[in-house]
């Protein structure tokens, strides 16, 4: 069975390091500065010494210069808590013409596994929550080559099927992913339920990113001639010209991205999109990198 990362692919994630903004500060150590103050790697302040402090993290030359005693306090180095959401609705199967074989859940896929690779390399804990027709499926937190081969063993058997669950069905997640995660959604972000569970999610102190993943179809609107449209959930079509409904299709949709956008950045949540002929390792790039990337 092929690897989820080509080759070409999995020699670019060495230069994508995952961050987050807040992170919760658990056992072990990882490449992320967290809340908890101790005997770390970096250098943070200068506190008064207490009882109880060792002796080793007194600052003896500040000692020698006022007559004060000073511990050295540092930020942890503590792994990051990764929670990897991916959309397995009906929509998610879409292909493009141009492009055939290649649809969106398995893009989801393979950047799910490229996540989760560039986490183990940190050292990070990585989680999978699919959400689809049959509701939710978790795979839960955990670390290491075993728990990466577990995860995507579960990427190989996603299907996409059905629409996005209730809400009802989806309250076990919020048992699984802790305050101060990092979460990353995977979809089309379509559905108004998806946008909402990223917003709650970011209200309630997780450090939210989505990936929207377009077909370069949805991007260019190559149709000529008559089209029958259908809607992969809900079964709705529409017959129309694709020349004539090209200029129209393109301007509203563009707006709806960019409404979509500016909600999401409203909510806190980073939004990046990726279209089905980009670089796989694009969008991760957009995502993690302090600088700008065409």
């Amino acid at each position: 069975m092929p690897d989820l990362i080509p080759p070409q692919l999995r020699a670019r994630l060495k230069g994508i390091q995952i961050s987050a903004r807040q992170t919760a500060g658990a056992q072990g150590f990882g490449l992320h500065q967290s809340q908890n103050r101790g005997a770390g790697l970096e250098f943070s302040q200068y506190r008064a010494y207490e009882p109880g402090d060792e002796l080793r993290q007194v600052d003896w030359k500040l000692y020698a210069r006022s007559d004060r005693f000073f511990v050295r306090e540092s930020e942890r180095d503590s792994p990051l808590d990764l929670w990897i959401l991916i959309d397995t609705s009906a929509s998610m199967a879409q292909e493009d013409g141009a492009r055939p074989g290649w649809s969106r859940l398995d893009a989801a896929r393979t950047l799910a596994a490229c996540l989760i690779e560039v986490a183990l390399r940190q050292g990070d804990r990585f989680g999978l929550a699919m959400i689809g027709g049959e509701g939710l499926r978790v795979s839960g937190l955990g670390a290491g080559a075993r728990h990466r081969d577990r995860c995507v063993l579960e990427l190989r058997r996603l299907a996409a099927a059905g629409a996005w669950p209730d809400e009802a069905r989806l309250r076990p997640l919020w048992e699984h992913v802790a305050a101060r995660s990092l979460v990353v959604f995977l979809g089309d972000t379509f559905d108004e339920e998806v946008v909402r569970l990223a917003e709650r999610l970011a209200a309630a102190r997780r450090d939210v990113l989505n990936l929207q993943i377009l077909t370069i179809e949805e991007r260019d609107f190559p149709f000529l001639g008559g089209h029958r449209f259908r809607d992969p959930e809900t079964g709705e079509e529409l017959i129309a010209d694709g020349a004539a409904a090209r200029d129209g299709f393109i301007a509203r949709f563009a707006a709806a991205r960019a409404t979509l956008a500016k909600r999401l950045a409203a909510s806190g949540v980073r939004h990046v999109e990726y279209v089905l002929d980009e670089p796989l390792d694009l969008p991760l790039r957009r995502l993690f990198s302090a600088g700008p990337i065409a």
